[in-house]
């Protein structure tokens, strides 16, 4: 957690599908695909003050496809990949639970599950955020369920008709005025 306790806006994202390409269940560092302007357009957030967090679904832990350890190891890839660029990612938080899943202990209903709020809840418990200038953008009915129900700003994105930059470049020019 940042020393600073300035509030500072959040830039909630979503990981596949806007971050990476969703090939499906990616947890292995050998499928990290980044969507087109990634990296740029996390570093054009970090120049502008926000904290970037990542809020992810990760219903394959839950389903026995991988484990928690094979996402904080795919997180640190992610990371060290936007670091080599000059960004960063303050903060991820994971769901591991999903009620048709297999495992025990993470085949239960939870609140941390999209739309749930509850990674959204943890990451405004663990930062000091200006929650009225933060965002969430996300490329699922879920994703803008929780931003809704967190009564934040959800920006619905698609990586094969949009441009990340784009949407980020339009979302700080709105937050300037």
């Amino acid at each position: 957690m940042s020393g600073d306790k300035t509030r500072r806006p959040a830039a909630f994202l979503d990981r596949d599908g806007v971050l990476n390409i969703d090939h499906g269940y990616a947890h292995r560092v050998d499928q990290l695909d980044w969507v087109a302007g990634a990296p740029e357009a996390v570093r054009m957030l970090n120049e502008a003050g926000f904290t970037v967090i990542v809020v992810t679904n990760q219903s394959g832990i839950a389903r026995g496809m991988y484990s928690e350890a094979d996402v904080h190891t795919f997180h640190a890839h992610m990371q060290d990949a936007l670091k080599a660029q000059g960004a960063h990612i303050d903060a991820f938080y994971h769901c591991p639970h999903h009620p048709d899943g297999s495992v025990e202990g993470f085949a239960v209903e939870c609140d941390c599950r999209k739309p749930g709020t509850g990674m959204l809840e943890q990451a405004a418990r663990d930062w000091p955020l200006d929650l009225a200038r933060s965002f969430l953008i996300g490329d699922r009915d879920g994703d803008m369920a929780a931003a809704a129900a967190f009564q934040i700003r959800g920006i619905r994105f698609d990586h094969n008709a949009q441009s990340l930059l784009d949407i980020v470049r339009g979302e700080l020019a709105t937050l300037a005025r």
